[in-house]
C-alpha cells in the first residue's frame, strides 16, 4: 500500500480518493441501487415487452418480419453513432495525455481549473477521463456485437407461432439477448455523464463530488419518477394482464 501511494501526487488528498470512488462505484453499482430504489431499470421492466415482441414476431408471416429488422438496425446504428463518436473523443484526449505539459500550461489562464493543482495531479485527472471514455467504448462496440447476435437469433426463429417449447425458449433467450445489448449501450451512455461529473475534478474534488451527486440524482429521477418512468411503468402492468 505504502508503494502504491508512492506513485500518487502530492496534491493527491483523501478528497480526491473520495470524488474517484464515488464516480466509479455510482456508476457500476447504478442498475443494482435502482433494484432496491424501485422497480429497476427501465430497459429491465422493458425486457417483458421485447420479449411479447419476439412472440408477434413468430407469428407474423416471413415477408411481413421486415419492419422489425428495421427497428433493430436503426438501433445499430445509433450503436455505431456513438462508438464513433467516443473512438474521437478517445484520441483527443490520448493526444491530451501525449502532450499534457502544454495542455497544462494552456489551462493555466481558465478559471475554471483550480491552479493550485499540480502537473502530476493534472495528469491523473485526464487519465481518469481517458479510462471512463474507453470503458464507454468498450461498451458500445460490446452492444453492437450483441445486436449481431440478436439478427441471427431473429432470423432463426420459426415460421409459425411460438406453440412448442423449442420455439417459446427461442424467443425468451432472443429478448434476452437484445435487453443485454440495451444494457450494454446505457452503460456507455451513462459513462459520458459519469465523464462530465469527472470533468468537475479539475475545478477541485469537492466540485466533483457535488457533481456526481447531482447527476446520479438526475439520473434516477429519470428512471424512477419522470413522466416516461411512470408511462412505462403503466404500460409494462398493463401488458402483464394481456393474454395470449
Amino acid at each position: 500500500m505504502t508503494s502504491l501511494l508512492a506513485y500518487l501526487p502530492l496534491d493527491f488528498g483523501f478528497a480526491h480518493a473520495m470524488a474517484i470512488v464515488l464516480i466509479l462505484t455510482l456508476w457500476a453499482f447504478y442498475t443494482p441501487i435502482l433494484g432496491v430504489l424501485g422497480r429497476g431499470s427501465l430497459n429491465s421492466q422493458l425486457h417483458i415487452v421485447r420479449l411479447r415482441w419476439f412472440q408477434m414476431h413468430e407469428s407474423l408471416p416471413r415477408e411481413d418480419r421486415l419492419f422489425d429488422a428495421v427497428l433493430l438496425g436503426h438501433i445499430s446504428n445509433s450503436i455505431s453513432y456513438f462508438g464513433s463518436g467516443t473512438l474521437l473523443v478517445m484520441a483527443g484526449l490520448v493526444g491530451a495525455l501525449a502532450n499534457v505539459n502544454n495542455v497544462f500550461l494552456l489551462t493555466r489562464g481558465l478559471s475554471f481549473i483550480d491552479h493550485g493543482m499540480s502537473l502530476q495531479l493534472f495528469t491523473l485527472c485526464v487519465f481518469l477521463l481517458t479510462a471512463i471514455l474507453v470503458q464507454c467504448f468498450f461498451s458500445f462496440t460490446y452492444a453492437l456485437r450483441k445486436m449481431a447476435y440478436t439478427f441471427a437469433m431473429l432470423g432463426g426463429l420459426p415460421a409459425t407461432k411460438a406453440d412448442s417449447e423449442q420455439a417459446r425458449i427461442m424467443g425468451e433467450q432472443s429478448a434476452v439477448v437484445l435487453t443485454e445489448a440495451v444494457r450494454s449501450i446505457n452503460t456507455g451512455i451513462r459513462g459520458y455523464y459519469y465523464a462530465v461529473a469527472a470533468i468537475f475534478l479539475f475545478a477541485g474534488p469537492y466540485a466533483c463530488i457535488a457533481a456526481t451527486l447531482t447527476i446520479t440524482a438526475l439520473l434516477y429521477y429519470r428512471q424512477l419518477f419522470s413522466p416516461t418512468a411512470t408511462a412505462i411503468a403503466k404500460y409494462v402492468d398493463a401488458l402483464k394482464g394481456v393474454k395470449g
